[in-house]
């Protein structure tokens, strides 16, 4: 009896706890309205659309009229040996992109903070960023011409340098093409990754450090034995954010730079479902694929997200 008098009692204080943050919140709970009614529009209504995925859906007819065809489009999509390929496409650049990504921004971000000189500091930042606002079409459009045989500049260096006795056309060897791929996105973006880790190793105590310099650790040590644990925290969670992504390949790179020659390595599904959905106007069929990438990358986070917890780590949520 005193125990459900004692749950009685907190309940009613517990509400009115949470109403008196509300009150002493309610500037903010005013300012966020506008935000819930953006992403609930278009965030959450376009989920409707959903429904197209169970249908055989045809333009021109309202969508509860559709005929359903059930799980029909994701037993085509799982039969097509062409997904099953864009599938194998989309993990294996998504891994190249994931583990380079962490190991180039993490160790950019060391480096920058090993600089003593300000100046130079800020100039090799300014430099690593500046790829970062660059369009996908102008970094294509330099990789084509960086890999030209003719006259790009990897071409004329490893001839001089007598590695290769012909330029070698790396748009036309499907072996060549998922190394591009994550150069690229190296190159691209390592500079703005590596930023949240800097900022990450500012926040490091610098009594850790002196205490070091006094026990006699060198800078090797120091990245060891205080950096490094300093950023485990930050690596989880991103790593976590990014498992959940391990399906967005990305788009733009591969649709530029692929071709005919190089196909069954360069598609994704995000290019699948445009060729083969809604190109051919089978939106049905482009909206499994769809569905089926956010359900996999909603298990992958909660998994990931499960597994840190496990090992009493930082975990997302």
């Amino acid at each position: 009896m005193k125990t459900e008098t004692a749950i009685a009692s907190a309940t009613p204080l517990k509400k009115n706890q949470f109403s008196k943050k509300i009150k002493k919140q309610k500037t903010l709970v005013f300012m966020s309205i506008p935000f819930i009614i953006y992403v609930f529009i278009f965030n959450y209504l376009p989920l409707s659309g959903w429904l197209m995925a169970f249908q055989k859906y045809r333009p021109g007819k309202a969508l509860l009229k559709q005929e359903w065809a059930g799980l029909f489009q994701f037993r085509l999509l799982f039969q097509d040996e062409t997904f099953l390929r864009v599938l194998r496409n989309t993990l294996c650049m998504s891994l190249i992109n994931l583990i380079l990504g962490f190991i180039t921004a993490i160790g950019l971000a060391i480096l920058l903070n090993e600089v003593k000189s300000m100046f130079g500091k800020k100039l090799v930042q300014t430099i690593s960023y500046l790829p970062h606002f660059l369009s996908w079409i102008i970094v294509c459009g330099i990789i084509v011409d960086v890999l030209s045989p003719e006259t790009g500049i990897i071409n004329q260096l490893l001839l001089k340098m007598n590695i290769i006795d012909a330029p070698i056309n790396f748009f036309a060897e499907a072996k060549y093409f998922w190394g591009i791929v994550g150069i690229s996105n190296i190159w691209k973006e390592t500079g703005w990754n590596s930023i949240i880790y800097l900022s990450a190793i500012t926040a490091i105590s610098p009594e850790l450090y002196e205490a070091a310099s006094i026990d006699g650790a060198n800078r090797l040590q120091k990245i060891r034995h205080i950096v490094l644990p300093g950023l485990k925290s930050t690596i989880f969670i991103l790593l976590i954010m990014n498992i959940g992504n391990i399906l967005n390949a990305g788009f733009e790179v591969q649709y530029i730079l692929g071709n005919g020659l190089i196909q069954k390595v360069s598609q994704t599904i995000d290019i699948y479902v445009l060729k083969y959905g809604i190109s051919m106007n089978n939106f049905s069929l482009a909206t499994a694929a769809g569905i089926f990438k956010s359900v996999i990358s909603i298990l992958l986070i909660v998994i990931a997200n499960k597994a840190a917890k496990a090992a009493g780590e930082e975990q997302l949520f």
